[in-house]
C-alpha cells in the first residue's frame, strides 16, 4: 500500500480501527485523546496525516492497538494538512480499516474562555486577538467539519458527561471500573501508588501465636482468630463504609482505577486478612477488582 522507509520492511496492516481526532483548537482534543487511551486505545498526539499509515502499520504488532485501536490527533490547519488528510483517509478506507473522524467543536464563547482560563496561545493568533484567530480557524477546517462522522460540541460538558457521549457516539464499551486492593508489610516500605492507605498494625496479631504464626492471612484460622476480636470487625466495617461512599465519586470522575492499600506489621497475617475481606465485600458489587499480597512470603524467608 504505502512505500517503506528506506531499511525498513513494511507489513500488511492489522489494525482494524482507527478514530482521527481534530476539530477546532481548544476544543478538548488532549482531553478526548486522554479518556480513549484510558480505555485500551492506543493513542497519538498531533501526527500529520501522511505519517498516519505508516504508523499504523508499525503498530501492527502491537496488541493494545490489534486489539482496541488507535485513536489519533491530527493537525489539520494547513491548506496541504486538509488535503492530505482526505487522501490518507480514502486510502485506508479502501484497506478495509474503520476510520471515524471525530471533529470537536465549542462555542466561540467557550474556545475564548478555555484560553483565558490556561493562558494558553492560540496557534494562529500571530498578531490578531484570539476571537479573530478562533474565527480564522473556523474557516480554514470547514471542509473538515463538512466531512466528519461526528460532530461533538464539548461547549457544557462535564468530564464524566463528555466520556459518556464520547462512547455513546463512538459505540465504545467502557472498560470496567478497576479497584486494586493490595496488602503490605510497613517494615518493608510503604507502597508510592497507592490512593487510600490503612494502617492495621494496632489490630492483634497472630503472629504472637505459634500455632497461627507459620500460616497467612488467607488461612481460615487466622481469619477466625482475628474475627474474635470486636475492633477488627469495627474497622472492617469502618474501611468498607467509606470506601461504598467514595468509590462512587471517584468512578465519576472518570477514573478508572482506585489503589487501596492495607498494611500491617510484616505484610503476611493481618493486612492479608482484611484485604480478603474487602475482596469478598465489594467483589459483589464491581466488576473488575484485583487482588496484591505483596509481602505475605516475606515473612517466611526470613
Amino acid at each position: 500500500m504505502w512505500e517503506g522507509i528506506k531499511g525498513i520492511e513494511m507489513v500488511t496492516l492489522e489494525v482494524q480501527r482507527c478514530i482521527i481526532i481534530t476539530g477546532m483548537s481548544g476544543g478538548g482534543k488532549s482531553t478526548v485523546l486522554h479518556l480513549l487511551e484510558d480505555n485500551g486505545m492506543y493513542p497519538i498526539d498531533n501526527i500529520p496525516p501522511t505519517l498516519l499509515p505508516q504508523l499504523l502499520t508499525v503498530l501492527s504488532k502491537h496488541e493494545a492497538a490489534i486489539k482496541n485501536g488507535v485513536a489519533a490527533v491530527v493537525d489539520v490547519r494547513g491548506d496541504n494538512l486538509l488535503k492530505d488528510l482526505f487522501y490518507v483517509i480514502d486510502v485506508l478506507r479502501g484497506e478495509k480499516i474503520e476510520i471515524t473522524l471525530l471533529f470537536l467543536e465549542a462555542s466561540d464563547e467557550t474556545l475564548l474562555s478555555r484560553y483565558e482560563m490556561t493562558k494558553r496561545k492560540h496557534p494562529l493568533a500571530v498578531n490578531i486577538s484570539v476571537l479573530d484567530a478562533i474565527k480564522e480557524e473556523r474557516t480554514k477546517i470547514a471542509p473538515v467539519l463538512e466531512r466528519a462522522d461526528i460532530i461533538l460540541d464539548t461547549s457544557n460538558l462535564t468530564l464524566p458527561e463528555l466520556r459518556e457521549k464520547l462512547f455513546a457516539c463512538l459505540s465504545i464499551e467502557k472498560e470496567p471500573f478497576t479497584i486494586l486492593l493490595s496488602s503490605f508489610g510497613f517494615k518493608y516500605g510503604i507502597p508510592l501508588d497507592c490512593d487510600f492507605l490503612f494502617d492495621v498494625r494496632f489490630l492483634p496479631n497472630p503472629y504472637y501465636d505459634e500455632f497461627l504464626r507459620p500460616l497467612s492471612g488467607k488461612d481460615e484460622r487466622v481469619k477466625s482468630y482475628l474475627m474474635t476480636f470486636n475492633e477488627v470487625e469495627e474497622f472492617t466495617n469502618y474501611i468498607i463504609s467509606m470506601l461504598e461512599y467514595v468509590l462512587p465519586l471517584y468512578r465519576n470522575t472518570c477514573k478508572q482505577q482506585i489503589s487501596v492499600a492495607v498494611g500491617c506489621t510484616g505484610g503476611r497475617h493481618r493486612s492479608v486478612a482484611i484485604v480478603d475481606l474487602l475482596w469478598e465485600h465489594f467483589n459483589k458489587s464491581y466488576e473488575r477488582i484485583i487482588v496484591r499480597h505483596r509481602d505475605i512470603e516475606k515473612e517466611q524467608e526470613s
